[in-house]
């Protein structure tokens, strides 16, 4: 599906902020961990998610869902007997359910996605599987992978941190199953850190006890751990938001997004403190972020280490911004759906926007007066890209054409509809 953006003279009203994708995902998983029923209350509706969803199911979970709340029965440490699962496109889902199919006899993790998961490499938790006693049989790191396990065992386990912050996250949701005690050192750098925090969270709500190294570099689980069935409320997501309150900072605007609350353990919520930074007008009381733009924003140079999935919808929003921004610390980005530094650079070039990249940065020469568009953009089936370069398109004076447009529902299904809500013009053509 083709999204043409069309320039926007105005943005008004307000939303709900979609529910969270990342803890959604690990509350599906933490309850299905457990050996009783959980109830997750506003449950995240994404093809991230629901792959999350598809594959507990077939691990031996039990789901009910009704339009509030999701009920879960879950299956312990002893997932069935399952030949192969498909997460689709959903990386994170891929990487916990790694550590966890490690209790499964013998499991396949198809290719469903060659030119986007299926490009992602997984070196570093492979390693860190053998180490428990898996025996994994990958290609070169990618999909497809079997993982033979059965009876992983606790001990010390290495694992870089370099790449992504999920293969500490999947030893950290797996290592408490274990009969043994285990201890966790991560190797090299830890990237998204925040990203950690957030999983830690999950698990202690869930009953878990781990101890945790200040610099989150160092780790020790008692083994022979349970998960504890309760009751999740999932949060109001910071990663989507942002690309609203982007478009919203872009263009004459007056706009809120409720849900978000200001004491969030998310790394995105770094964003609103970014937008502040760039003279955005603003405020952020009572969950509510409400932003009246008026398209002047200023440049700076930001470590976008923290907020991740944030980053590319505030470069987007720094292509208008006066002078020169810097998005620094972001390597990270270059393993995700696609190449987010260079594949982004690349199409942002198209549409008129003066970028740079460096190995670890993005730089932005603003264009206060706006850019020409007229482009038609490749998403990289990247829902993150889609979303920052409809910011871009909003701003732009001919607009924009994103192809594969329809991917942007992995993490926001929702997007163009609040976007059109809230008055953007924007028309879809089947492919």
């Amino acid at each position: 599906m083709k999204a043409i953006v069309k320039p926007a003279a105005r943005l008004e009203g307000e939303i709900q902020a979609l529910s969270s994708k990342n803890y959604t995902t690990r509350y599906l998983l933490v309850g299905a961990l457990s050996e009783g029923t959980s109830t997750i209350w506003y449950p995240a509706h994404s093809e991230d998610s629901d792959a999350m969803r598809r594959c507990i199911r077939d691990l031996g979970a039990e789901l009910e869902e009704d339009e509030e709340k999701l009920t879960i029965r879950g299956f312990g440490r002893s997932p069935r007997d399952v030949r192969e699962l498909n997460v689709g496109n959903a990386g994170a889902v891929l990487r916990f359910l790694m550590g966890i199919a490690s209790f499964c006899p013998e499991v396949t993790f198809v290719n469903t996605y060659p030119d986007s998961l299926g490009k992602r490499p997984h070196d570093d938790l492979i390693d860190s599987l053998r180490q428990i006693g898996v025996e994994v049989e990958d290609n070169g790191g990618k999909l497809p992978i079997t993982l033979r396990g059965g009876n992983p065992r606790g001990g010390r386990i290495t694992v870089s941190g370099a790449v992504s912050s999920q293969f500490l996250s999947a030893l950290l949701f797996t290592a408490p199953l274990l009969a043994e005690d285990s201890e966790i050192q991560v190797l090299d750098d830890l990237k998204s850190k925040i990203i950690v925090g957030q999983t830690l969270e999950v698990l202690e709500q869930a009953g878990i006890q781990i101890e945790a190294s200040a610099d989150l570099m160092h780790f020790r689980i008692p083994g022979g751990q349970h998960y504890k069935a309760q009751d999740y409320y999932v949060q109001g997501d910071y990663p989507g938001s942002a690309a609203i309150l982007a478009a919203a900072a872009v263009v004459p605007s007056d706009v809120k997004v409720l849900r978000l609350s200001e004491t969030s353990r998310q790394g995105e919520r770094e964003v609103v403190d970014v937008l502040k930074a760039m003279n955005v007008p603003l405020t952020h009381e009572n969950g509510v972020v409400h932003v009246q733009g008026n398209g002047r924003l200023t440049a700076g140079e930001f470590d976008g280490d923290g907020f991740t999935d944030g980053v590319l919808a505030m470069v987007a929003a720094a292509a208008f911004a006066e002078g020169t921004s810097r998005f620094y610390n972001v390597e990270n980005l270059r393993y995700k759906e696609c190449d987010r530094i260079s594949d982004f650079v690349r199409e942002l070039r198209k549409a008129g926007v003066q970028a740079e990249e460096r190995q670890s940065e993005i730089i932005i020469h603003g264009s206060p007066q706006g850019v020409e568009g007229g482009a038609e953009i490749d998403a990289h089936y990247d829902h993150r890209v889609i979303m920052a370069l409809t910011v871009v398109g909003l701003r732009s004076r001919q607009g924009l054409v994103i192809r594969d447009a329809q991917h942007v529902a992995k993490s926001y299904p929702g997007y163009f509809k609040h976007l059109l809500a809230l008055g953007a013009d924007i028309t879809f053509v089947e492919e």
